[in-house]
């Protein structure tokens, strides 16, 4: 893995920890409206997204017939204006988390992901394979791994969106 997106998820994983690290178990699940996450939601989001990427981007380097795709601008993502309903398996559980439980799964979810991308033989399959994106298209699997941290920055921005509706 590159020490340049290392270094983004590093950076990215620990803005997220700094925004939910001294929230209650109470501010950290409640929802600004029946129709919307809660921050544990949105925090139990990414770690089922982090573990859908490593299956994707597992099963999509085994594939003979993956073609390469065009590069995309994947930072569209980080726009909070375009809203994107998310897959039905990255939908978050219901459950009432604490603040530490979801520490310790963001932990686990990102030690699996990048212990992942260290097994990759020849990361120089990243940009020549790809996998279909439900918005933006078909995507370079290195793409998908620079997704988790533009991805998880835009969730970041909704945390902070949420934490501001409570304190007003």
């Amino acid at each position: 893995m590159s020490q340049l997106i290392n270094d983004h998820l590093c950076e990215t994983r620990n803005n997220l920890v700094e925004e939910i690290k001294l929230l209650s178990d109470t501010q950290f699940n409640a929802k600004p409206d029946a129709n919307s996450w809660s921050i544990a939601q949105v925090c139990h989001h990414l770690t089922l997204t982090e573990a859908s990427f490593i299956r994707l981007i597992a099963w999509a380097l085994k594939q003979e017939n993956s073609k390469q795709a065009g590069r995309k601008n994947i930072h569209i993502i980080a726009d909070r204006t375009k809203k994107v309903p998310a897959p039905e398996f990255v939908v978050p559980a219901e459950d009432f988390f604490t603040v530490q439980q979801i520490i310790e799964l963001l932990d686990e979810s990102r030690g699996k992901f990048t212990a992942f991308l260290d097994t990759i033989e020849d990361p120089s399959l990243l940009a020549e394979k790809s996998y279909k994106h439900p918005f933006l298209g078909d995507l370079p699997l290195d793409q998908w791994v620079e997704l988790v941290s533009i991805h998880e920055q835009r969730h970041i921005e909704q945390i902070k969106e949420i934490k501001n509706i409570h304190q007003s």
